[in-house]
């Protein structure tokens, strides 16, 4: 690790303290303090637009061992509102390296600490639930009692709206590769790289549009189908998707979503949404498939959830629909799938990089769902 050893304090707003030193960038970042147990895919992690307004604790205990490079962001920038790290890597090493994790923390100004017992932390944080936090380092740091002062005047995380903050602020198309198949109006709610890539592996190209876009700016693209994206934020904040999602089932388009879209296209059946405890963010979560009882190893990234019970089968404003997939681990709903119009959703990520790809059929399920609509 570079530079000086400043010391740090990460804040909980239960008071409890946490001290270590700098890493990345030093001044003060507050933020919700979750953690993710990914052993790998830092780098995807970071520039994930979900981690808006997170502050991004590593259960993996090592961390920058392969640098930074510039091919693996998910977005155009690190979003997460500060990272936790417990032992980082002096020197990276890897072909594809062409910086240190912790220098590109610096260059983009993520305010992060580091050697700090992160298995305590996330020990804390399971038992207690995610949290309200601040990370403070050199002229920020003060008294424990006006530290935790200034994390407790921060806004939670319940409530947030978040996905206006990190959608495009102007549409742009991801070219099919070879013929073009498929058209398809991504709503971009905080979407990753990696997803329209996936979809233009398929022959679809992709037109992403911002959060805010109308009906009419989704039928104009002509679409054979609408994908909603993953995102940040409390999606009982999100009227206008929700809305939207209620548009494009009502005219029978077909319709995917995936984590925060997942949670869209729920409300927009009648399903009411929480906040979890702390939440899944990794890549080892199993899944259920609740007909089949077949097992999907996902990615997944949320703090809230549905509502609803394995294989549930509930009435919605567009016909019969059914819980499809559930959390092994706690029961959470993962999946739904509506039976009288074309739309299907899950809570995690079938794109996932660094993966794993279990759930990477499911771009091939909504082309399916595409070409039967046609």
């Amino acid at each position: 690790m570079s530079g000086t050893r400043t010391p740090a304090a990460l804040v909980l707003e239960d008071g409890r303290v946490f001290r270590g030193t700098a890493y990345g960038a030093q001044g003060r970042t507050l933020g919700e303090a979750v953690f993710c147990t990914g052993m790998t895919g830092y780098q995807e992690t970071l520039t994930d637009p979900s981690y808006r307004g997170q502050i991004v604790v590593q259960t993996a205990p090592q961390i920058g061992n392969t640098g930074w490079n510039d091919e693996d962001d998910e977005s155009s920038r690190i979003w997460v509102a500060g990272y936790v790290v417990r032992d980082p890597a002096r020197t990276p090493s890897n072909w594809r390296s062409k910086r240190a994790l912790d220098d590109e923390l610096r260059a983009q100004g993520i305010v992060g600490i580091a050697e700090i017992d992160t298995r305590t932390l996330t020990r804390h944080i399971r038992e207690h639930g995610a949290m309200r936090a601040g990370v403070f380092s050199g002229d920020a740091l003060a008294s424990t009692d006006d530290l935790v002062a200034q994390v407790l005047a921060s806004p939670p995380m319940q409530g947030a709206d978040l996905a206006g903050e990190v959608t495009t602020e102007k549409p742009y198309v991801v070219a099919a590769e070879g013929e073009r198949r498929y058209r398809v109006a991504a709503l971009d709610l905080g979407i990753k790289s990696n997803t329209p890539r996936q979809m233009a592996k398929r022959g679809i190209e992709v037109h992403v549009l911002p959060a805010a876009s109308s009906l009419d700016d989704v039928l104009a693209v002509e679409p054979d189908g609408v994908f909603l994206s993953n995102g940040p934020g409390d999606p009982q904040t999100q009227t206008h998707a929700i809305e939207l999602t209620r548009a494009v089932l009502g005219r029978q388009v077909p319709l995917f979503g995936i984590c925060f879209g997942n949670q869209i296209l729920g409300r927009a059946l009648g399903l009411g949404t929480y906040k979890m405890r702390f939440g899944h963010r990794g890549i080892n979560v199993p899944v259920l498939d609740a007909d089949t009882g077949r097992v999907a190893i996902t990615a997944q990234n949320h703090g809230f959830a549905l509502e609803g019970e394995p294989g549930q089968r509930f009435e919605s404003p567009f016909g019969a629909a059914k819980v499809s997939h559930y959390c092994a681990n706690d029961g959470t709903v993962e999946g739904l799938r509506c039976e009288d119009v074309p739309a299907f959703s899950v809570q995690y990520h079938p794109e996932a990089a660094a993966g794993p790809h279990d759930a990477n059929p499911l771009f091939d399920e909504f082309v399916t769902l595409m070409e039967k609509s046609k």
